[in-house]
């Protein structure tokens, strides 16, 4: 009898030590919004805006977030330890398009992606991942094999006078010329 405890007691062990292994190993694995929310801040490295649409006297670059936040604070902590041409990253987060202009970065959330007309023009980079079908951003997140990728819309970007980096259209899946 007691030596049935001791096995229970061992298999419990075991399996707590195993489930204890599987939370670690899928802590370590970068979710698809970390992954996101990594390159959300980079891209503005590999922009450029005219100069009426940087922000103001040494000001920080602005990216947006409108609608549904799926990123939380770990869209802050991205932003916060990157800078572009020695200015900081600002994350705001709008209900709406509406004050979007005063953004470098947009990115425009699931529940908003009808606003995207209303931005048509405005020198902002828009960034999505809406399902397919719906309408895209400049950049436009996608799951391919497992990874995020994204393809960009560079026709749409020059339209809105934004040049983009040869080395940023080079790590694009695909790019609407």
């Amino acid at each position: 009898m007691a030596a049935m405890r001791a096995l229970a007691l061992a298999l419990r062990a075991g399996a707590a030590a195993l489930a204890m292994v599987a939370i670690a190993a899928s802590a370590a694995e970068p979710t698809d919004i970390s992954v996101k929310a990594a390159f959300l801040p980079r891209f503005a490295r590999y922009v450029t805006w005219p100069a009426s649409a940087l922000p103001k006297a040494g000001g920080p670059y602005q990216l947006c977030v409108i609608g549904s936040d799926p990123f939380g604070s770990l869209l802050d902590q991205t932003a916060a330890s990157q800078t572009v041409d020695g200015r900081k990253i600002l994350v705001r987060r709008l209900n709406s398009a509406s004050g979007a202009e005063e953004c470098q970065i947009a990115f425009v959330a699931n529940n908003r992606l009808g606003e995207l007309n209303g931005m048509d023009g405005k020198p902002v980079l828009t960034v999505t991942d809406g399902p397919a079908g719906s309408p895209r951003g400049i950049i436009h997140f996608a799951i391919v094999g497992g990874r995020v990728r994204f393809f960009i819309d560079q026709a749409s970007a020059q339209q809105r006078r934004l040049g983009i980096s040869s080395r940023l259209l080079a790590l694009a899946l695909g790019v609407r010329r």
